[in-house]
């Protein structure tokens, strides 16, 4: 093929030439240097792509990539995105799929404009429901011998396979029933023979330029045997579906996976024996894992309900699926969905393959709840959700209704931000304290300093001369100053024996950090606690299998 041959999809206008340039009549200007990508601006028309999965099975990550690019490409160009349930598969949908795939991108952010719950003016948007559409396109591909109908048993299939495996060759259809005679078809279909349809695969198929793989050609016919575009269930198979969804639909961009390439041109051919113009297509490179091995359904950890489940937030799976990828002209962590958009820029997708780490999730969720937690609408959205959390953990524990009060609440996220990746972290035991006054011994006291009543007194003097509000850099400084009023105790073990009193743990946040959060009411009110234990020696801290605990 010339070098300089090339092809507009849309309008499969074919020039030989050496112009540097071409006006497309029906899109924008192409690019003819060799290599370079055509048709992939969307100027002048109306922009239109589709997310296209199938509801035999939950969204993963992978199908959130895919569903996130569209919906991008749609939003910066000021289109619209359509969610279009591809069901044909009867006996592998999964119940509940639905429902839960629509859910799951609502709840990313990236709801569809168009879709089985919403409705929009090309429905309906189950394939389903779609059926009578697919049979007259297929009586029409018949009618105009681009398609012819195949009688073939499943054990005569089952045996061509064996055949071709036992040679070492691939297996495909031998295309025998397209050499039957209008009267043999006719006899067959009079007598209910179980058949199904299958599209001519016709030699020269046109290279297309890919928005992403730039130019390319695939021989079907060549390597493919022709494919079944109606089952004989009378249900079509992508091939049929795709491309008349699309056309119907009036789909002007298919971002779809890599894996699709391959089969493009096949969906070429039939687009040109309907007579019908193809939309640009652009496929994309695969999400894998940082090893490069293939993401698994059967990992079990990459569907998107998961992720929900375990306080992931939407906004940090999209920014670690488009960080580890291509597409952007920046690839800064913390990106949320109006940064993708005005970001986007599709001639930066490379072909390479997205390696994911999901080691990294935390650190993505961490930056992207503090930027919550800055956000003073969201935070309430966080300090309701909070609430929710902390009642169902800790509602039997709970001495005092106060740990639900929201400026409570908000005043401990914006002390933790930066420090924690997700809203559960809080409801550990390590964080148990701020919801519930902890339990500890004399002997843990005792273990500590002969000091304890004096410390207590000391910071509970400190606690009322502070004010109603805690300041950490203040009480920072008066702390150290007020370790050094005792008589025999160290510093160190003048934090210990508050931290102890504050939670009942060895660790966790600053002790000054932990006072600031639990604020001077309840700072006093535990280590009033503190004065009432009974002193125990330190030598006597082994005497007793029960220790006395204050709670």
């Amino acid at each position: 093929m010339s070098a300089w041959l090339r092809v507009c999809q849309r309008c499969h206008l074919n020039f030989f030439s050496a112009p540097k340039r071409f006006h497309c009549p029906q899109r924008v200007t192409v690019e003819l240097d060799a290599g370079r990508r055509c048709c992939s601006t969307v100027q002048g028309e109306e922009v239109r792509v589709r997310f296209a999965p199938s509801p035999t099975g939950f969204l993963h990550l992978g199908g959130l990539r895919t569903a996130l690019y569209n919906y991008i490409f749609a939003k910066k160009y000021g289109g619209s995105f359509i969610l279009r349930l591809e069901d044909t598969d009867q006996s592998r949908l999964v119940p509940g799929a639905a429902q839960s795939i629509e859910d799951m991108l609502t709840w990313a952010g990236i709801p569809p404009d168009e879709s089985p719950q919403r409705g929009g003016p090309v429905g309906p948007y189950l394939q389903s429901h779609r059926l009578d559409l697919y049979t007259s396109t297929a009586q029409q591909l018949i009618e105009s011998g681009h398609a012819y109908y195949c009688f073939c048993s499943q054990r005569r299939l089952e045996l061509l396979k064996k055949e071709a495996l036992r040679a070492g060759q691939t297996p495909r259809y031998d295309n025998r029933c397209r050499h039957l005679q209008a009267d043999q078809v006719q006899e067959r279909l009079a007598q209910g023979l179980t058949h199904v349809i299958r599209f001519r695969l016709e030699e020269g198929v046109e290279p297309f330029q890919d928005m992403i793989f730039g130019w390319n050609r695939h021989e079907v016919a060549q390597v493919e045997g022709d494919p079944v575009i109606i089952k004989a269930d009378g249900f079509p198979t992508y091939h049929l579906a795709n491309i008349v969804d699309d056309h119907y639909m009036k789909i002007s961009h298919v971002l779809r996976g890599s894996e699709w390439l391959i089969s493009t041109s096949k969906h070429l051919l039939m687009y040109r024996a309907l007579g019908w113009q193809p939309p640009t297509f652009g496929h994309l490179p695969l999400l894998m894992n940082k090893d490069g091995s293939k993401l698994s359904k059967r990992q079990g950890d990459i569907f998107i309900e998961r992720f929900q489940r375990d306080g992931v937030l939407a906004e940090a799976l999209l920014d670690i699926i488009t960080n580890c990828g291509s597409g952007f002209n920046t690839n800064r962590v913390g990106r949320r969905i109006d940064e993708l958009i005005s970001e986007f820029n599709s001639s930066k997708i490379t072909t390479h393959s997205a390696l994911l780490d999901l080691d990294k999730l935390p650190e993505f969720n961490r930056i992207h709840l503090q930027q919550r937690i800055e956000d003073e609408d969201e935070c309430n959205l966080l300090i309701k959700d909070l609430q929710g959390q902390i009642q169902t953990t800790y509602t039997e524990q709970m001495q005092d209704k106060e740990v639900l009060h929201e400026d409570y609440i908000r005043r401990v996220l914006h002390l933790r931000k930066g420090h924690i990746s997700s809203l559960k972290e809080l409801m550990s035991p390590v964080y148990s304290y701020l919801w519930v006054r902890p339990s500890f011994s004399s002997q843990q006291v005792a273990a500590l300093t002969e000091e304890a009543q004096h410390i207590a007194s000391l910071v509970l003097k400190l606690i009322e001369e502070q004010g109603e509000e805690l300041a950490m850099e203040r009480l920072s400084k008066d702390l150290k100053t007020l370790a050094k009023q005792t008589k025999a105790t160290k510093y160190k073990d003048v934090m210990k024996l508050l931290r102890l009193a504050l939670s009942g743990l060895q660790q966790g946040p600053s002790v000054v950090e932990m006072m600031v959060s639990l604020g001077p009411a309840e700072v006093s009110h535990r280590f009033q606690r503190l004065l009432l234990l009974p002193q125990t020696h330190p030598d006597c801290s082994k005497a007793s299998d029960r220790p006395e605990e204050m709670s």
